[in-house]
């Protein structure tokens, strides 16, 4: 089975939506990743970094899902990363309410010895120099290296986060974080001028309005499937992330065509990630009716128009 190397956050969440809240539950970037990817016939390892105050059972679940965590350090008196947020009516906006570094603010990333060999390596949300270093580790070159970031390293790491973006071959981030780094509104310029900064592909996510794939003059729009509930959206585009990456390692096929199956393979895992607090309904979603909303994709996006 072919490797994928994920990177990024395994934290404890706090959220507040419209219709109800939780207290600390299952969190973190590299989880959502790793238990979409889970879905996929490959081998996965997560490189994070957690506290002793970090269940076992947490851990237990990753294991269970076949994931390699052999990558993530405990540290012992230390304390879990923690976000706290709050989503407005729409979901689609929130305000962070506490965020705790803890561990992860003096993370030094370990890439497992039989992981640095890895096809597929998906960076996950984090500071640039994080993602840099495990690009470092690797002693052969991956067929494809996937990128997640997020305004707040626009903010306070432009240089590093730019030197790492040279480095990879996909980077996904949303509409708004496209423009802020392009200094482009419309996404069409604004994907062209993140090709210029290195990566070969630009997936730009849009939410409950699908995402786009740019690979030099050509472009791809998935929709989004229109779900009758969103309960919580937190961690949707790293589900999103995590099918792509997972489907991508799966097939061996870093082509422009098949980047569109893993477009919308995301898309399908992500719109049940936001049908249950957290991580919930990715740990009691089934196979089967992963390949059934599949189908309800492909009949939503294929038709033929009569010319």
């Amino acid at each position: 089975m072919n490797k994928l190397l994920i990177v990024g956050t395994v934290a404890f969440d706090a959220i507040e939506t419209p219709f109800a809240k939780t207290d600390k539950i299952l969190g973190g970037a590299a989880t959502y990743i790793g238990l979409s990817a889970s879905y996929f016939n490959l081998q996965s390892a997560i490189v994070s970094v957690v506290g002793d105050d970090f269940p076992q059972e947490y851990l237990d679940l990753l294991t269970a899902r076949n994931i390699d965590i052999s990558g993530i350090e405990v540290v012992k008196g230390g304390k879990t990363f923690f976000w706290s947020g709050r989503y407005h009516n729409d979901l689609n906006s929130r305000d962070t309410l506490d965020t705790q570094l803890n561990v992860l603010a003096d993370f030094q990333p370990k890439v497992p010895q039989n992981f640095k060999n890895a096809d597929v390596v998906m960076l996950g949300n984090l500071h640039p120099l994080v993602q840099s270093s495990v690009l470092d580790q690797m002693e052969t070159q991956p067929k494809l290296v996937v990128l997640d970031t997020m305004n707040f390293w626009m903010d306070c790491a432009l240089p590093e986060l730019l030197d790492v973006i040279k480095r990879v071959d996909v980077i996904t981030i949303n509409d708004e974080e496209a423009r802020q780094l392009s200094g482009e509104y419309s996404l069409v310029k604004a994907a062209a001028k993140i090709h210029a900064m290195g990566p070969k592909y630009v997936v730009i996510k849009k939410g409950e309005h699908g995402a786009l794939l740019f690979h030099n003059k050509e472009v791809f729009f998935a929709p989004a499937l229109p779900l009758e509930e969103v309960f919580d959206p937190t961690g949707a585009g790293d589900t999103f992330a995590g099918g792509f990456a997972g489907f991508i390692t799966q097939s061996e096929n870093i082509s422009f065509e098949n980047m569109k199956n893993a477009i919308i393979q995301g898309s399908n895992l992500a719109s049940f990630c936001v049908e249950k607090f957290g991580t919930e309904r990715m740990i009691d979603l089934d196979k089967e009716e992963v390949l059934s909303r599949l189908k309800q994709f492909k009949s939503l996006t294929q038709f033929d128009i009569e010319l």
